[in-house]
């Protein structure tokens, strides 16, 4: 084997088990994912409610609803230049903010590459932005919800297909599950390893920044929606707004665990995750947040106590398990007598 077919099979080897059931599944979920965001947004506003058999019994008013936000989310010159603007604030507070730059574990090449850690941006600045101007200078989100989901999603697409036509340029190297040469698989489920603009890593900016801090903000607008409406914000929106927001804070505050993981050292970045970070995560995992705002569920002192209590436990195991996870991958397996404590 000459030197050049060698490196070759080390940073670009053929894939031939692929994933998620290969280019059919890769069609199925480029296709059902974008149509089910699309739909949570039509079937679930304060036009028509949020009845799980609204397209069954009214589908007459749920088509003619997503038929006119549909287009109009396409020509909200306003939800566009929000998310557009909320993206490039986001990079430049990555490219401008001090922050740690630490290094991954160890690639198949034996390289490692360096990260920047400074992902607790944002939130406080949206927290000052109501308390300065009130609630109702914040239902902006919620009122340009179709538009946001648009942008989002043709955000997603456009990174997709950059990373997958970049990663032809150079000898980079490539996911062991992304190279079949099938283009529609490839592009799904993400060619190049670490698609990277200079030491700009597009994957884990991806992860944990826009998406995800913008799923809270999505909330946040979600609940001054309730208060505009009502004069008052109940204990279920409120607590959905506490969680969800104790979730991303609390990512953020461990962002470095995610280096670890198996969507940083193993999957290439494709429409798979370029969709579930950038659209998916903000615009469906706020779907109680959005439902709350126009129907309030008032809870009892013992509702709250329980839903706390709840929440509090499971949280407890969800995050030491994947402190463990990453302290095992990292060489610090508290559990085994061999660990090497670095």
């Amino acid at each position: 084997m000459t030197q050049h077919s060698a490196a070759g099979e080390v940073l670009a080897p053929k894939s031939h088990k692929l994933e998620f059931g290969g280019l059919w599944g890769a069609l199925f979920i480029s296709t059902t994912v974008p149509l089910t965001i699309y739909y949570f947004t039509f079937a679930c506003d304060d036009n028509i409610g949020c009845a799980l058999s609204l397209p069954v019994t009214n589908t007459d008013a749920f088509f003619a609803n997503a038929k006119r936000q549909f287009i109009e989310s396409f020509t909200d010159t306003t939800a566009w230049c929000l998310y557009f603007g909320w993206y490039v604030y986001c990079v430049l507070a990555w490219l401008v903010l001090p922050g740690k730059w630490l290094e991954g574990l160890a690639l198949r090449t034996g390289n490692r590459l360096q990260y920047k850690i400074n992902g607790m941006i944002a939130l406080g600045s949206v927290s000052l932005y109501v308390a300065v101007y009130g609630p109702a200078a914040f239902t902006f989100a919620y009122d340009h919800w179709p538009g946001l989901v648009t942008a989002a999603l043709v955000n997603a697409f456009v990174q997709a297909c950059y990373v997958y036509f970049a990663s032809f340029c150079g000898n980079k190297l490539l996911a062991l599950g992304g190279n079949s040469g099938n283009v529609l698989f490839d592009w799904f489920i993400g060619r190049e390893l670490n698609p990277r603009v200079g030491s700009f890593d597009i994957k884990t900016f991806n992860e944990l920044r826009p998406g995800l801090i913008l799923w809270v903000i999505m909330d946040i607008s979600c609940v001054c929606k309730q208060y505009t409406l009502y004069g008052h914000v109940s204990y279920g929106i409120l607590l959905v707004l506490f969680f969800h927001t104790w979730y991303v804070v609390d990512s953020l505050a461990h962002e470095p665990t995610i280096l670890s993981q198996m969507d940083i050292t193993t999957d290439g970045f494709g429409f798979m995750l370029s969709v579930g970070d950038l659209a998916w995560v903000p615009f469906t995992y706020s779907l109680q947040a959005r439902y709350l705002a126009f129907t309030p569920v008032h809870l009892g002192v013992f509702g709250v106590l329980a839903i706390l209590t709840l929440q509090v436990t499971g949280f407890y195991i969800f995050r030491t398990a994947n402190v463990e996870k990453n302290d095992f991958r990292s060489g610090r397996n508290p559990k085994s007598p061999y660990a090497t404590q670095c």
